[in-house]
């Protein structure tokens, strides 16, 4: 059995960062993000990373961390609000984002993991998002033509996992990581409590251990709150 078990974010990745490089992250907002990994990500320093995620985070946490530092080149995203940096970087033409409905944005992330090269939708047919696409009719609607994704490296958070890589998200970090962590050639998972194999109930587990190569005890379990809103107590 290959070990999969690393000590920290830095062994974890070492060896699979490069320029130009595509990442997968999990995470929905500040959601299940891969909050250790992203940081060691950034004290790498490594460049024109394209980006697969639901967003970026906020401009001070998340992957808003590697646009503040200039470390990405494209964004492939469905949700791009509440981060200033990302909206400037973007009207300034600094950043390239291939905007995607998020429903569409799944659904490529899970073909990718499931060996499907493309599929047809009707989301998105006849508007600005299908410029470019192919379209074909079915049942008289159209639909467009959608590629699926693939990562170089993919990076999920999960809640508790065992040493063969099983993982089980908790509420709703079990959001877009179980897609995510299929779509990488290398899926490194952190993981706030890691258990021998066995441990885990199988039918609680939302990802097996074939698709997780690496894993590590996240060093981070912040869990902000992107927008907190609270109403006036009773007088």
């Amino acid at each position: 059995m290959v070990e999969k078990v690393y000590a920290d974010a830095a062994s974890a990745l070492d060896g699979l960062l490069f320029d130009g490089m595509t990442l997968a992250a999990g995470g929905f907002g500040l959601c299940g993000i891969p909050e250790t990994l992203i940081d060691e990500i950034v004290r790498s320093d490594v460049r024109d990373l394209t980006i697969i995620s639901n967003n970026a985070g906020v401009d001070d946490y998340g992957l808003g961390l590697l646009l503040q530092s200039r470390q990405v080149r494209k964004m492939i995203s469905s949700y791009v609000g509440e981060n200033k940096e990302f909206e400037r970087q973007y009207l300034s033409g600094e950043l390239e984002l291939e905007f995607n409905p998020q429903g569409t944005l799944a659904e490529r992330i899970r073909a990718g993991g499931a060996g499907i090269p493309a599929f047809f939708t009707q989301t998105g047919a006849r508007t600005l998002i299908s410029e470019g696409k192919e379209e074909r009719i079915f049942d008289g609607k159209a639909y467009i033509l959608e590629m699926s994704l693939k990562a170089d490296v993919a990076l999920v958070k999960a809640w508790k996992g065992d040493t063969h890589g099983n993982l089980i998200f908790r509420k709703s970090a079990r959001n877009f990581n179980p897609v995510v962590a299929t779509c990488g050639k290398v899926t490194v998972a952190e993981v706030e409590e890691i258990v021998p194999v066995g441990t885990l109930d199988p039918d609680q587990v939302h990802t097996s251990g074939i698709y997780v190569q690496r894993l590590i005890p996240a060093a981070k379990n912040e869990k902000r709150i992107e927008k907190r809103t609270t109403r006036e107590g009773a007088a």
